[in-house]
């Protein structure tokens, strides 16, 4: 399978180095482990069952040979020593599979086939098992001494009917025969350097399946991380081309539905809010026209308030400031619609930063003479050029500073100072603070941190506004509480 993007011309992307431990490396190195402990096992298995073959072919032929020509041991009791040992050396030339060195033991006398009367490699636990009382089959036992393996044969002599004994009964005559095992330790020396050097080229063989297979399980799982790489960009139409009836295939197919579902979910929702931006936005402009109207009949009402009665007064003033306050609303969500269409767009110039916050100031009455100046107080450090929109900053000013006159308390504070290549504006009053459970939403669109209060005396759009004219300037906003009372926005805009 393979991920599909449909109209996707976008340049391939480079491709990642793999990982020293990634799942490739380990899935080759368990298949060659596998590998390794099959052929080992089947070595040792091998070598264990060829080794008790060849040994025990040889001690089987050793040993019958031995008995055979033990039987055939022709001597006279008391012992003759020089014709026991021409015994024994005949009996040593027909060993087998290869000539013995043959030994005999009749109480204190010792006779040997060799110019040595007796042997280190016979040990006392064979003495004692063929002289005990009433063996007469005899017994052998592998020795090795000095390094060197070694079969050994003890087989009690038999003389039927001598002296009136029974014709089974041991004489007291024990022959031995002392077989050297290098040849076959030498052969199997060689089988177990024969398993060694092929378990090499039988890894290196193992290899070329262990890569074929990391592939085949890779693969899918490579395409399926580039086919969800391209959903987190955005590219919903991305699929998988899924083939097979294995686990795999099945995994591509449930990835294809699942995308199918999300791309129908996000483009219903993506319509709805399309249609919900777009109701916005008309709404607005077709208020515009008759609310410019009513503005100026208010105005025109306001003038003549004064020569009306009391009650028609109070009527006249209120309904010219709910049409103020419906002018501002659709001006703001006309605002908001831009910002939700992305056609907002940045009219910079190059300004002095502490007086453009004057002027803000200044426009609303906010400074100078009058009542409203005595509520804000300015910290502006001048001499600060920066590049900024000129118009959309004076939105974030005067946002900020009304939201703290209208719900918090004066006086109101307005520093501005550079800090680590930034603007910083910081906006702060005297009011109550913000409930920390209001706090984090303070930028949510009509959000009301007092669910009882169904009126505003703003729009509820001014802190949503000011949030996005921030954004688009590549700064941020915040907004906490002072150690000793009162909110604090600050705005941080790159110079």
């Amino acid at each position: 399978m393979r991920a599909h993007v449909p109209g996707d011309d976008r340049p391939p992307r480079r491709r990642r180095r793999p990982r020293p431990f990634g799942l490739r490396t380990r899935l080759v190195l368990a298949f060659l482990l596998v590998a390794a402990v099959g052929c080992g096992t089947t070595a040792a298995l091998t070598y264990r069952a060829a080794r008790n073959a060849i040994l025990e072919q040889t001690q089987d032929t050793a040993v019958t040979a031995f008995r055979q020509q033990v039987e055939t041991l022709n001597v006279q009791l008391p012992v003759d020593h020089d014709g026991l040992q021409n015994e024994l050396r005949r009996i040593a030339r027909q060993g087998k599979p290869r000539p013995w060195r043959v030994y005999a033991e009749y109480g204190d006398v010792r006779v040997s086939s060799t110019d040595r009367p007796g042997s280190t490699v016979l040990t006392p636990e064979l003495r004692r098992r063929a002289g005990a009382p009433g063996a007469t089959h005899g017994s052998f036992q592998r020795v090795v001494k000095n390094g060197t393996p070694y079969l050994t044969v003890a087989v009690p002599t038999v003389f039927g009917n001598f002296r009136g004994l029974p014709e089974d009964h041991p004489t007291g005559l024990v022959l031995y025969a002392v077989m050297d095992l290098g040849e076959e330790e030498a052969n199997i020396e060689a089988m177990v350097v024969a398993a060694r050097d092929g378990a090499l080229p039988a890894l290196l063989v193992a290899l070329v399946p262990a890569l074929l297979a990391a592939r085949g399980v890779l693969r899918p799982v490579r395409e399926l991380r580039h086919a969800a790489h391209s959903m987190g960009r955005g590219r919903l139409d991305t699929r998988i081309h899924a083939k097979g009836s294995d686990e795999l295939a099945d995994l591509a197919r449930t990835f294809n539905e699942s995308a199918a579902a999300l791309e129908r979910s996000v483009t219903e929702l993506r319509r709805a809010e399309a249609r919900a931006r777009r109701f916005a936005s008309d709404v607005s402009h077709e208020l515009r026209t008759p609310l410019a109207g009513m503005l100026a009949v208010t105005e025109v009402l306001d003038e003549d308030a004064g020569t009306l009665d009391s009650d028609t007064a109070r009527a006249v003033r209120l309904i010219s400031a709910e049409t103020g306050k419906l002018a501002v609303l659709v001006e703001d969500l006309m605002e908001i619609s831009r910002f939700d269409a992305r056609a907002a767009e940045l009219h910079t110039d190059e300004v002095d930063a502490a007086e453009t916050v004057r002027r803000t100031l200044q426009s609303r009455h906010w400074a100078g003479p009058g009542p409203a100046a005595a509520q804000v107080d300015t910290d502006l450090t001048d001499g600060i050029r920066v590049r900024l929109d000129p118009r959309r900053f004076d939105v974030v000013v005067a946002n900020l500073v009304g939201n703290a006159l209208r719900h918090g308390g004066p006086p109101v504070t307005v520093r501005l100072y550079e800090e680590e290549g930034r603007l910083v504006t910081e906006v702060a009053d005297r009011g109550p603070g913000i409930p920390d459970d209001v706090l984090p939403h303070v930028f949510d669109r009509f959000y009301k941190g007092d669910p009882a209060r169904t009126r505003s005396a703003g729009s509820g759009l001014g802190l949503a506004i000011t949030l996005e004219n921030v954004r688009l300037h590549g700064g941020t906003v915040d907004a906490a509480n002072r150690p000793d009372g009162g909110a604090v926005f600050t705005v941080r805009i790159p110079l």
